[in-house]
């Protein structure tokens, strides 16, 4: 691997404490690549850098921030496959998993290229004194970038775009588990024309006292984070001592609505890429199936059908569908969450055994006849087993839907447009499929609600995360 050290104002360096991890193919558990480890002293190197870059980047004109972004976008559509193979080597997703979020974490670049230019204000009269009130919007500070292992691409684009877009400097903070592509990045973005300093990139055994000093220094006044609402929780402690900007992606459960009218071809096919995109890996991922009783059965069968037949393997092969999770513990969870469920009533349709072997494999899974206090039912499976569960009627599964502290995403299947709509008004969730099973998109504000996180990325609001409003109240 080439680059495999730390990322600070646009120099590549080992570090001041010369400490190294190693980062491990969940295919093969062999070793990939050491990465360089940053320390506190390489953190404040990092605020330095970016500090100093900010100023000249947040002085220049929108378009001109906006080009740059466009470059970055077409650069990385030049090199797909080169993200998307390094993607399958340090995270074990498929190819062409792969293949779509290197497109999708392209595609961040283009769209806040376009949005950089709309940061909108306004001048009117105030309604008594008749003063003119100036409304604009301006770069909120440094921003510290943490993001997951699930998505080693596209959440860094996701933030990084918006904040080059605002007119920020960054200071990104890879999963351990994931540094290499974030690091890969960063010669496109010099190419691309962003200037040295701008963005940092720091992997690191020591995240908590990493993040936790950089969320303490002055300069720092955004910090985005997606990952678990545990971990979003102790950052956003750590932030309120500074009362810092938060963006917080953060855990989910999601449930799947299928009503009865629902087309049952829609509904499975949405139910599988909603279950199965990143094989489970993602906090968007379906985790409760909610099946009308009447098509419960029939459901079932075709369901368990399309999961028995995804092939496992090294997702380097392209023919692969299904790669192996992340890491031991991630898939020894999954096992634990199965072995509960049909100790608690649940039957196996399909899978529910992981080969022999190396590498992180587990099959793809379907559980009938999930019990509700199943451990499934309540926290997120993060990985490839469909949990099936039967309603009777539409006021009970929106209960039981909305019955989490959870809520980022719900599914909604339904031929009655008048009727679906109406179902997706009463859930408590920040996004909502409707007879589709991906909601992830650059032009729209994700997010979600109660414990699924605090503010939105993509869309025009995900640019505002990293802008502070400003107004002026003058006479002329």
């Amino acid at each position: 691997m080439k680059y495999t050290d730390l990322y600070i104002n646009g120099t590549w360096t080992k570090g001041t404490s010369g400490e190294r991890f190693d980062v491990i193919n969940p295919a093969t558990e062999e070793v990939l690549a050491s990465v360089a480890s940053a320390d506190i002293a390489d953190a404040d190197a990092a605020l330095d850098a970016a500090e100093a870059a900010m100023k000249d980047w947040a002085a220049r004109t929108p378009r001109q921030r906006s080009e740059v972004l466009r470059k970055a976008w077409e650069l990385m559509t030049s090199r797909l496959d080169e993200f998307a193979h390094m993607m399958t080597l340090e995270n074990g997703k498929a190819s062409a998993d792969a293949m779509g979020e290197a497109t999708y974490a392209a595609e961040f670049f283009r769209w806040f290229a376009e949005e950089a230019v709309r940061a909108d204000g306004m001048i009117t009269h105030a309604p008594s004194s008749g003063a003119r009130i100036v409304v604009q919007h301006k770069p909120a500070g440094l921003a510290v970038l943490v993001t997951p292992w699930n998505y080693p691409a596209a959440m860094g684009t996701r933030k990084i775009a918006p904040a080059l877009a605002a007119g920020c400097g960054v200071i990104i903070k890879p999963a351990s588990e994931t540094p290499l592509t974030m690091l890969a990045l960063m010669p496109l973005l010099e190419e691309a024309g962003v200037p040295a300093g701008l963005v940092n990139v720091l992997p690191s055994r020591k995240t908590g006292s990493l993040v936790d000093h950089m969320l303490h220094d002055p300069r720092v006044r955004v910090v985005s984070f997606t990952g678990s609402t545990g971990v979003g929780q102790k950052l956003l402690k750590s932030a309120s001592d500074q009362v810092l900007k938060p963006a917080m992606e953060l855990g989910g459960n999601a449930p799947v609505v299928v009503l009865e009218d629902a087309d049952m071809e829609t509904a499975i096919e949405g139910t599988m890429l909603a279950k199965m995109r990143n094989l489970g890996e993602a906090c968007t991922a379906a985790n409760r199936i909610y099946v009308h009783e009447s098509i419960a059965d029939e459901f079932t069968k075709q369901l368990s059908a399309r999961m028995s037949a995804l092939k496992v393997g090294d997702g380097t092969d392209p023919s692969v569908d299904v790669g192996p999770l992340v890491n031991a513990d991630t898939r020894d969870k999954v096992a634990e969450f199965v072995a509960d469920a049909v100790a608690k009533g649940a039957k196996i349709e399909c899978g529910g055994t992981p080969p022999e072997g190396k590498g992180f494999y587990y099959p793809p899974t379907v559980l009938s006849n999930v019990s509700e206090d199943a451990d499934c039912v309540r926290d997120e499976i993060f990985g490839p087993v469909a949990a099936i569960q039967t309603f009777k009627d539409q006021e009970e599964v929106i209960a039981r839907a909305n019955d989490t502290e959870y809520g980022l995403v719900a599914y909604v299947f339904s031929e009655d447009f008048k009727r679906a709509l109406q179902v997706c008004e009463r859930l408590e969730y920040g996004m909502v499929g409707l007879n589709r099973g991906l909601v992830s998109d650059p032009a729209a504000p994700f997010g979600g609600v109660k414990q699924s996180g605090l503010g939105r990325e993509g869309g025009h609001e995900g640019m505002l995360e990293f802008m502070e409003t400003q107004y002026i109240s003058a006479s002329w």
